[in-house]
């Protein structure tokens, strides 16, 4: 048994898709949620300043002093393959996205070619596709860096009949129809908020896998199988930081996490 908190952080709001799951199979649990608002995306900055990143939001997220920590950042977690952000932290259990996203990929595919969309950083790691041929060599993979996604759900424009939303995404994709994937790992956690967009295009047939989604589910394998889970029985407190205009992040909140999810959300400074 443990009472502490779940830590969750991501670059922006796109790690609440992490939140709605947490809340959803663990509601009892505390959960402490950092986005960093102010430096969104990660994406497109280079491995060392994202390392970087990481690092401060690991710390924020340490002083609160949570039992485990979930990266719902794809960015990060490909950069947490090969670089131990957690080495100077006396955080024990933690788990970006990447690998869960990858076990459930592997499992769901049929033909034996999975698509990947990601940040244009976490597609250029392709920690994706040595994740998957680790599972499966004889696995496709198919990867698209599909840098407008996370700037439109940031400012919004999620709906399915979004017009600028449905031709980029029409773009991006095309080439993930071409190539015939029937399992798609959406490698960014903002981009399960563009689900119906992405479904509609890809088609009923093709399994959209979200890695929040399945951190969270690893998130409660791991602390049931160390006896880690709270004895709480009231409904846990969900604390939210962010490090930019906490109106808009309050905005986003609802669009993510609906409104009847009530969260403290707080400014704070990592740097």
């Amino acid at each position: 048994m443990n009472n502490s908190a779940i830590g969750v952080f991501d670059s922006g709001v796109g790690g609440l898709t992490c939140v709605k799951e947490l809340i959803k199979i663990m509601p009892n649990e505390n959960v402490v949620y950092l986005g960093d608002t102010a430096r969104v995306p990660y994406g497109t900055r280079s491995k060392e300043k994202i390392a970087e990143y990481g690092k401060q939001d690991i710390k924020f997220l340490e002083q609160h002093d949570v039992k485990m920590v979930l990266v719902a950042c794809g960015t990060v977690s490909s950069v947490l393959v090969t670089n131990p952000l957690f080495e100077d932290t006396s955080i024990k259990e933690y788990s970006g996205v990447l690998k869960p996203a990858v076990r459930t990929a592997c499992a769901a595919t049929k033909n034996s070619k999975i698509g990947v969309i990601g940040t244009p950083a976490t597609i250029k790691s392709g920690a994706f596709a040595k994740a998957i041929h680790e599972v499966n060599p004889d696995v496709k993979v198919i990867g698209k860096a599909c840098p407008m996604f996370v700037p439109l759900v940031e400012n919004g424009y999620t709906a399915k009949d979004c017009v600028p939303a449905r031709a980029i995404a029409e773009e991006y994709l095309e080439v993930m129809k071409r190539e015939q994937v029937d399992t798609l790992i959406m490698g960014c956690t903002h981009y399960p908020m563009l689900r119906e967009i992405i479904a509609d295009i890809m088609g009923d047939k093709v399994k959209l896998i979200s890695p929040g989604e399945e951190v969270a589910k690893y998130a409660k394998k791991v602390l049931t199988f160390n006896d880690s889970l709270t004895d709480r029985t009231e409904k846990g407190r969900l604390e939210l930081y962010c490090t930019d205009s906490v109106e808009l992040f309050s905005e986003n909140v609802k669009s993510f996490l609906g409104e009847n999810i009530n969260g403290e959300i707080s400014k704070c400074n990592l740097f």
